[in-house]
């Protein structure tokens, strides 16, 4: 009997060891598939996070549906230093009279206290204006201007109406170049004026958020631009910030306030011609021939390609394509763009040290 007893025993220890090991393989094959499910969800997670970041990832200078307020900025050198400029994103230069430049700076989701120095109005910058679909400030016109603004139904400011309200002068700057205005200011002059202030109109520039690098253009670091035997000037480029530097009359442009360097990540150049108006009113002002395709470059980035610039109507939006008729693909940053004579002798110049050649000159206009 105690022999059987034993033998009883034993079996039900074995049977309870088994049970404990089928048990043990049971928990550790669940703890495996939990880890593995873990494994993927974490994975399923950072995968969804990445996605969501590519997707949410927002050209940054042109966003959102603030309409888009365009200002004529005074470039005489007895206006420099300029306010805002750094905060515009884009810029036109073109020529007036004189061989002077004047400059219309494009804000759009900008808080500035202080803009300017404002000068008047000139006709061939309306075209500007309007295909950004902005209000157009200015602070006095020439004639043609004036006829213009009127002729197109143009959303303005006028500092000469407005003096003292939504602008104001500087002690520390001579009159004409001493006006001056605010975002804030110029937003309560729309508001009561009942313009538009929102706008859904597609920016004329295809800006990307992945980096353009133009591999196969032209090494762009020095860039001399002469509007006029008064007028050139030249931007360096910055290999670590990535932006070029700008200077007109070899003096480093800053700003008026905080003594930075004016700086653009994109160069736009377009060639047409200028001309005089011989008028009794206009006499002396510059006209612009600017409808038509043009030829230009795109810079960025330390390198220069050859662009095609079309404008069908002085209100319709400029499209810039290289030349295989691709629309251009512009980094997501601030543009100055230079609307010079098509005889300008624009210098590009690289590196000395590259082993291609370094200098396009546009002395030909064979682009």
């Amino acid at each position: 009997m105690e022999g059987k007893g034993v033998k009883a025993l034993i079996v039900i220890l074995i049977l309870l060891i088994i049970g404990a090991g089928a048990i043990l393989a049971y928990k550790i094959t669940k703890d495996k598939e939990n880890i593995s499910n873990n494994e993927n969800q974490t994975q399923e997670n950072t995968t969804n996070i990445l996605t969501a970041e590519v997707e949410n990832k927002q050209v940054q200078i042109y966003k959102g549906t603030d309409r888009p307020i365009a200002v004529m900025i005074d470039n005489h050198n007895g206006a420099w230093p300029q306010a805002g400029l750094n905060q515009a994103y884009m810029v036109y230069e073109i020529i007036v009279e004189g061989g002077e430049t004047r400059l219309m700076a494009l804000f759009k989701g900008v808080d500035l206290d202080k803009i300017g120095p404002v000068r008047s109005a000139r006709h061939y910058f309306l075209d500007y204006a309007m295909e950004n679909d902005a209000i157009y400030v200015h602070f006095g016109e020439s004639p043609q201007a004036g006829s213009d603004i009127t002729r197109y139904s143009i959303h303005e400011i006028d500092g000469i109406a407005e003096d003292g309200v939504t602008f104001w002068r500087v002690k520390d700057k001579y009159a004409p170049h001493n006006a001056l205005t605010s975002t804030e200011k110029l937003l309560q002059s729309a508001k009561n004026k009942n313009y538009r202030t929102t706008s859904n109109a597609e920016s004329i520039l295809n800006y990307v958020t992945e980096d353009v690098k133009l591999e196969e253009g032209q090494n762009a670091e020095t860039i001399v631009i002469p509007h006029s035997d008064l007028q050139t000037v030249r931007y360096e480029y910055d290999s670590e910030n990535k932006v070029y530097t700008r200077y007109a009359r070899n003096q480093e442009q800053v700003d008026w306030d905080t003594d930075e360097p004016i700086t653009t990540k994109n160069i736009i150049i377009t060639f047409c011609d200028n001309y005089t108006l011989n008028d009794s009113e206009n006499k002396g002002r510059q006209g612009l021939y600017n409808i038509g395709e043009f030829d230009g470059y795109y810079i960025t980035n330390g390198k220069a390609i050859k662009i095609k610039c079309t404008k069908n109507a002085r209100d319709e939006q400029t499209v810039y394509t290289d030349l295989n008729g691709n629309e251009i693909k512009v980094n997501d940053g601030n543009t100055w763009v230079h609307i010079c004579p098509k005889n300008a002798d624009v210098q590009i110049t690289g590196n000395e040290n590259q082993e291609e050649t370094n200098t396009i000159n546009n002395t030909s206009n064979n682009l």
